[in-house]
């Protein structure tokens, strides 16, 4: 096992998963609801599952395209979103 590739895919995914909607609702759902253990099971069961399928279409993508064109893909697709983000929060 690399653990410097687990610790380093283990700081950035926390560090970005801090403060974003996932967290959020996952903040509000324990907030409303007694069960806080069922809140985070499944927060956490949805946070494993989405890394699985982002491992996994990660993995079989870079059999076909480059890596470096991945991340310039994932790079624009996140710079798209964010302009979209903004010019919906300064239209309304």
């Amino acid at each position: 096992m690399d653990f410097k590739l687990l610790l380093t895919t283990f700081g950035l995914v926390f560090l970005a998963e801090l403060g974003d909607k996932t967290q959020l609702a996952t903040f509000c759902f324990s907030a409303d609801c007694d069960n806080r253990l069922s809140v985070f099971l499944g927060s956490a069961g949805a946070l494993v599952l989405s890394s699985l399928i982002a491992v996994l279409l990660g993995a079989g993508l870079s059999r076909f395209i480059s890596p470096t064109a991945i991340k310039v893909g994932a790079g624009i697709f996140f710079v798209l979103v964010g302009g979209w983000t903004l010019y919906a929060a300064l239209r309304s």
